[in-house]
C-alpha cells in the first residue's frame, strides 16, 4: 500500500523537465516568419527558446525575439462560442525580413531542469524558410483588352467590351449568362481600359442601347440578374489571373446598388490592380464560412467607394491574401466621430441630424480568416471596423460546446495564424481600427496609424493563445479606451506603441507590455487597469501619463501563490464591454488598486523601471479629453500632428532591448513609444510606386 501511495504521489508531481515535441513552420509572409514548438512538461516555466537568424549563405547570425512561452491558457466566451485551451508550447515570429529571400532560423530550447530524452539541458533546431514575393502579373502570359462599349477609337487585339467577355469564352446576356466557361488560364492578364462599367439589373440582354433612359449610352448585361461578376478560374502563385487597369484613365466598376460585385469564392490566385469598385454591398467576396473560399487573392492600388464591405472572406481555407496600397472609403459620416453603443454616444442622438445608434452602412473595409494574409499600406476611413480577423468562433477541428479544445492536427492548415497588418492609415471608426478576435498564433500588427476610433482601436476579444504582436503602432483619439482584452484573451504583446488613451484589460492571460508610451484621454480613472488570469502576465519599461487618483493603476490577478486561475472566466467581463475599473469582474482575482506608479510597482513587482511622462515628450500632440462633449466628435489628421520625441524628452533611453524590434536605437537604451528619437516616422497608407 505504501508503494502504491508513493507511486500515485510521484505521478501527480510537477514535471519540470521539458520534453521537446513537434516543430511547426507557419506559412511565410512577405516580411515575417512564424514558428511553433510543441513541448510537454516545464510546469515551472523555466524553459526558454532563444532565436537567431541569417540570410542563407551569410555568416553572421542576428538575434531574434525569444519565442513566447504558452502554457495551457484557457479562453472562454459563452457556451458554443469560444472554449479553447492553448497547447503547451512556444511560438513566435522573426520580423522585417527581405521579401522573396531564403533565411536560416535557429532555435535553442534550454531548461535548467533538463530535457527529457536529451543528454544535456539544451537542444537546437535549424530550419530554412523563404519569405514570399509580392504577387505580380506574369510577364509571359496572354493579354486580353477590354474597352467600354461606348469606346470608338483604335483597339489592341484581342479586344472585348466587357470583363466577362474576356474572362469567359462566351458572354451572352439573359438566360445564357451561366452557360459561359472560363477562357483565362494561369498567367493571363485582362487589361481594362478607361470607363465606367455599370450594372443595370432592369435590362435583359448583352450589349444594347437605351437612349431614352441612358442618354444613348450602351448597357452591358453580361452578368446574371444579381449583377455579380463570378470569377471561377484558378491561377497559381507565380501565374495569377489578373484584372488590371490599362493606364489610359480611371476604370470604374459600379455595382449600381447590388449586393456583391466581384465573387471569387471559387477562384484561387486572382489579382486586381488599379481599379475603382463602388456602389455595392460587398465589393470582393472571397469566402463563406464552412462553404467555400479562395486562396492567394491579390488586391493592389484599388479604390473602394460607397461599399459596405471591401474585401471579405470568413472561410477558414482562405489563405495568403495580399491586400496593399488601396483606399477604402466607407459610408459613415466623414465629418465627425460617433460610437455605436452606450449612453456616452447616445447623448449625440439628433445633434445636427445624427442618428443613434448609427446605421451599419459600412461594416468593415477588410474581414479575413485563415492563414498567411498580408494587409499593408492601405488608407481606410469611415467604417464600423477597419481591418478584422473574423471572430468565427472555435477554430475548425475543435468544439466549444462539450468542453475546451484545440484544433486536431488535420485542421492546422486552416488555423488563423501568420497574419500581417502593417503600415496602414486608419481613421474614423464607430468601433475598432483592428479586431484580432478569434486569431491564434503569430498575428503581427505593426507600424499602423490609428486615429479616431470611438471604441478601442486595438481589439483582442479574444486571441486564442497568441502571440499577437502590437508593435510600434500609434493610437490617438480613442475616447472609449485603447484596448479590448476579454474572455480570457491569451498571448498578447504590446511593444513600443504610442497609446494616447487609457488601457484596460477586461480578462486576459499571458499578456505583456514593454516600451510603450501610455498617456490618457480621460476615458477611465486608471491609466492601466489589468484583469489577468495568469500571474506571469507582465508590464515594465513603459512611460505613463497619470491622472491623479486612488485607482490610477490596477493589477488584478489570482492570489500570488497561484500560477493561473481560470475558474472565474464564465463570470468575467463580457465580450464587447467597455473599460472596467474598480474590483475585478472575475471573482477569483484579487483586487489591487494604487494611487501612484511607485506604490503599484512595489506591491506588484510590475513596471519597476517605468517612468512618468506627459504630452510634452512629443513634438506636437495635443492632449484630448474624452469627456469634452463639445470636441469629442472632432476628427484628427496625422498631417496636423507630430508623434516624434522632443530632444531631452523623458521617454528617451528609458526602454529595454527587444531583439529584432528595437535595433537601431541611437542612445544608451531604446526609447519609449512608436518612433525612436532621431528616426523619421514610417510611411502610413498607400505608397506611390
Amino acid at each position: 500500500m505504501k508503494a502504491l501511495f508513493l507511486f500515485a504521489s510521484l505521478a501527480l508531481a510537477a514535471e519540470n523537465r521539458t520534453t521537446p515535441g513537434g516543430f511547426v513552420i507557419e506559412p511565410p509572409t512577405l516580411i515575417n516568419l512564424g514558428f511553433e514548438w510543441m513541448i510537454q512538461g516545464d510546469d515551472n516555466r523555466s524553459a526558454k527558446v532563444e532565436v537567431s537568424y541569417r540570410k542563407s549563405g551569410t555568416a553572421a547570425w542576428k538575434q531574434g525575439l525569444p519565442l513566447l512561452r504558452i502554457q495551457n491558457e484557457e479562453i472562454y466566451q459563452g457556451d458554443g462560442v469560444f472554449h479553447v485551451v492553448s497547447p503547451n508550447m512556444f511560438a513566435g515570429s522573426i520580423f522585417d525580413l527581405a521579401e522573396d529571400t531564403s533565411y536560416e532560423a535557429r532555435f535553442t530550447l534550454t531548461d535548467p531542469d533538463g530535457l527529457a530524452g536529451q543528454s544535456g539541458k539544451s537542444v537546437t533546431k535549424t530550419v530554412t524558410v523563404r519569405t514570399r514575393p509580392e504577387p505580380k502579373p506574369f510577364a509571359g502570359g496572354r493579354v486580353f483588352h477590354v474597352y467600354h462599349p461606348d469606346y470608338k477609337g483604335p483597339k489592341q487585339e484581342p479586344a472585348f467590351d466587357a470583363v466577362m467577355c474576356a474572362y469567359n469564352y462566351y458572354c451572352g446576356g439573359g438566360d445564357t449568362v451561366t452557360a459561359a466557361r472560363p477562357r483565362v488560364k494561369p498567367g493571363d492578364t485582362i487589361l481594362v481600359h478607361a470607363g465606367v462599367y455599370k450594372y443595370f439589373p432592369q435590362y435583359y440582354g448583352s450589349v444594347m442601347k437605351f437612349p431614352s433612359v441612358l442618354n444613348d449610352h450602351s448597357v452591358n448585361a453580361t452578368t446574371p440578374f444579381e449583377g455579380t461578376y463570378y470569377l471561377t478560374a484558378d491561377g497559381t502563385p507565380e501565374k495569377p489571373i489578373v484584372i488590371k487597369a490599362a493606364g489610359d484613365g480611371e476604370v470604374v466598376f459600379d455595382g449600381n446598388g447590388n449586393f456583391n460585385l466581384f465573387n471569387v469564392k471559387a477562384a484561387d490566385y486572382n489579382y486586381f490592380e488599379g481599379v475603382t469598385i463602388r456602389n455595392t454591398e460587398i465589393a470582393i467576396w472571397a469566402g463563406t464560412q464552412f462553404i467555400a473560399g479562395s486562396k492567394g487573392l491579390t488586391v493592389k492600388d484599388c479604390k473602394f467607394e460607397n461599399v459596405n464591405i471591401g474585401v471579405f472572406s470568413n472561410y477558414s481555407g482562405s489563405s495568403n491574401f495580399y491586400i496593399a496600397d488601396n483606399r477604402f472609403q466607407g459610408r459613415h459620416d466623414p465629418q465627425r466621430l460617433l460610437g455605436w453603443n452606450g449612453p456616452f454616444w447616445a447623448q449625440f442622438r439628433g445633434v445636427e441630424g445624427q442618428q443613434f445608434p448609427p446605421v451599419m452602412a459600412s461594416y468593415g473595409a477588410v474581414r479575413l480568416y485563415g492563414p498567411g494574409h498580408v494587409v499593408a499600406y492601405n488608407y481606410i476611413s469611415d467604417f464600423h471596423d477597419g481591418i478584422d480577423i473574423e471572430t468565427y468562433g472555435n477554430p475548425d477541428g475543435s468544439h466549444a460546446i462539450d468542453g475546451p479544445h484545440y484544433p486536431t492536427r488535420e485542421y492546422w492548415d486552416r488555423r488563423p495564424v501568420a497574419i500581417d497588418f502593417y503600415n496602414n492609415y486608419m481613421t474614423n471608426f464607430h468601433d475598432n481600427a483592428f479586431e484580432i478576435d478569434g486569431a491564434m498564433h503569430n498575428v503581427r500588427v505593426m507600424r499602423n496609424m490609428m486615429l479616431n476610433s470611438a471604441s478601442h482601436p486595438m481589439c483582442n476579444q479574444p486571441s486564442l493563445g497568441g502571440p499577437v504582436y502590437w508593435i510600434r503602432n500609434i493610437a490617438y483619439h480613442a475616447p472609449g479606451g485603447s484596448t479590448r482584452l476579454t474572455t480570457g484573451s491569451a498571448g498578447v504583446l504590446f511593444y513600443n506603441n504610442t497609446i494616447l488613451t487609457e488601457t484596460s484589460s477586461g480578462s486576459a492571460g499571458n499578456v505583456h507590455w514593454r516600451n510603450n508610451l501610455m498617456l490618457g484621454e480621460n476615458s477611465a480613472p486608471a491609466i492601466l487597469s489589468v484583469n489577468t488570469t495568469t500571474n506571469y502576465s507582465s508590464s515594465d519599461y513603459n512611460g505613463f501619463g497619470v491622472t491623479p487618483g486612488p485607482g490610477a493603476f490596477q493589477w488584478n490577478s489570482p492570489p500570488w501563490k497561484l500560477l493561473a486561475d481560470y475558474t472565474g472566466l464564465r463570470r468575467a467581463t463580457p465580450r464587447g464591454a467597455g473599460p472596467r475599473t474598480g474590483p475585478p469582474t472575475n471573482p477569483t482575482l484579487e483586487s489591487r488598486a494604487f494611487a501612484s506608479l511607485a506604490e503599484y510597482g512595489a506591491a506588484t513587482k510590475q513596471d519597476q523601471h517605468s517612468v512618468l511622462v506627459d504630452y510634452g515628450v512629443f513634438v506636437n500632440v495635443p492632449k484630448l479629453d474624452a469627456k469634452d462633449t463639445a470636441n469629442v466628435q472632432k476628427l484628427y489628421r496625422a498631417s496636423d500632428l507630430d508623434f516624434r520625441l522632443k530632444p531631452g524628452s523623458a521617454a528617451i533611453d528609458r526602454g529595454t532591448v527587444l531583439p529584432n524590434i528595437t535595433g537601431g536605437a541611437s542612445g544608451s537604451a531604446p526609447d519609449l513609444g512608436a518612433i525612436e528619437f532621431g528616426s523619421e516616422p514610417p510611411h502610413y497608407g498607400p505608397r506611390k510606386r
